[in-house]
């Protein structure tokens, strides 16, 4: 029997939506609409008005065919201002569905159930192991899903599943493309077989993407382009533009900088093929190796964050070396994307504040005073659930898009 950790308390995450056009498109304004009221930006009529940017009774109509359709419900008032009468105060309904959520990593993984409301109904962490291939890992995933979804509340559909991976991904076909860190996964159909599963929509997503999403929705809309920097078995990148969304590039390869060598890197081998990778010389795991052999025997990450936290010095002299390499790339990163924001994740940074020391040191040290005159570097403010943050934004949004609404509203 799955015996699940207590849900995670997470801040209302923002959801984005869709660019409106002159003409009127029901899709686009539902859509829209029930974003705003998901996201908790306008929780009435009048609140959605400005927020939406569209006419009173452009928006009264939505919200009664959303309520008819039960995607919507009241839930109480709000006072308003003046003496008129309170507000009825809009949510989501927890008839719409689920979502489920996978935020896979190297060797465990964060699954959880949300409602459309960012509600979150069951949460586990468990452990896994991506070296022992998709069928094993996604069987322990899918079966945990399954159990989630099964102890949470209401005989609802499940809406979409979102999944994210420690390695490269082609978010449009579905396939993780030859992981280092995965083998035998590359061009594996993760998509498919979620939708194979749950007769929903699937998304894959790389984990860190997946990290730097939530941490962007979860903080002020002006803490946007975001830099997020996952320090754990490997060392991954995600970028968030300053529209809040993330940026993948061409083919999705966008934030992998695992596989970049840095100044004053030593060449040690990569399994990606190559030698002095930041990831080789600079990640958890690599730490872990350095402390193996200069102890004579196995380390773990795991050990390392032990150590760490209880100031070994060999270990935490160990964290700041890797961190000034780590510093030396993303002072280079700050120059190229200019972000608002950089955030350390990672296994480490509950551990000790060594590694973000060293990172700021560096970073301040080199990168001009323009790009870092107001730039915030800084730890995750959600830790280890960004990137269920991150999933639930992607299924949500997936959700109640203009594609995707009208399933939400034939009730189907």
């Amino acid at each position: 029997m799955l015996l699940p950790s207590p849900p995670p308390l997470l801040p209302p995450l923002r959801l984005s939506t869709p660019a409106l056009s002159g003409r009127f498109e029901s899709a686009v304004t539902l859509s829209t609409v029930a974003r705003l009221v998901a996201s908790g930006t306008a929780v009435s009529k009048a609140d959605l008005v400005p927020a939406a940017g569209l006419a009173r009774t452009t928006v009264s109509t939505a919200v009664d065919q959303l309520l008819a359709r039960g995607v919507l419900r009241l839930d109480g008032t709000r006072p308003t201002a003046g003496r008129g009468r309170p507000a009825d105060r809009l949510a989501l309904s927890p008839r719409g569905g689920h979502v489920l959520l996978a935020d896979v990593g190297a060797s465990a993984a964060h699954l959880a159930v949300v409602d459309l409301s960012q509600r979150m109904l069951g949460h586990a962490h468990v452990e896994v192991d991506v070296t022992e291939g998709p069928e094993v890992v996604l069987n322990i995933v899918e079966s945990h899903l399954t159990a989630l979804r099964a102890q949470a509340p209401g005989d609802v559909p499940v809406r979409a599943v979102v999944i994210g991976l420690p390695g490269p991904v082609d978010g449009q076909l579905g396939v993780p493309v030859r992981p280092p860190i995965m083998p035998g996964w590359h061009a594996y159909p993760v998509t498919a077989r979620l939708q194979q599963t749950y007769r929903c929509p699937a998304v894959l997503e790389n984990d860190v993407n997946l990290r730097a999403l939530g941490e962007a929705r979860a903080l002020p809309p002006d803490q946007v382009p975001l830099l997020f920097v996952k320090v754990g078995t490997g060392i991954g990148g995600g970028l968030v533009t300053g529209e809040g969304v993330l940026h993948h590039g061409a083919d999705g390869a966008a934030g992998d900088i695992g596989h970049v060598r840095v100044r004053g890197a030593p060449d040690d081998a990569c399994v990606c093929g190559n030698v002095g990778c930041i990831e080789a010389v600079a990640s958890a795991g690599a730490i872990a190796r350095r402390l193996g052999r200069m102890h004579g025997e196995p380390i773990s990450i795991a050990d390392v964050r032990a150590l760490a936290g209880r100031g070994d010095a060999t270990a935490l002299g160990a964290v700041r070396e890797a961190a000034g390499l780590i510093g030396e790339l993303v002072a280079t990163l700050v120059h190229f994307y200019n972000p608002a924001r950089v955030t350390i994740g990672g296994s480490l940074t509950a551990a000790s504040d060594e590694l973000l020391a060293g990172v700021r040191s560096v970073v301040y040290q080199r990168a001009l005073p323009l790009a870092t005159r107001n730039l915030v570097l800084t730890n995750s403010v959600l830790g280890e659930y960004a990137g269920l943050a991150g999933a639930a934004v992607l299924g949500i949004e997936r959700v109640l898009s203009a594609e995707q609404i009208g399933v939400l509203t034939s009730g189907r």
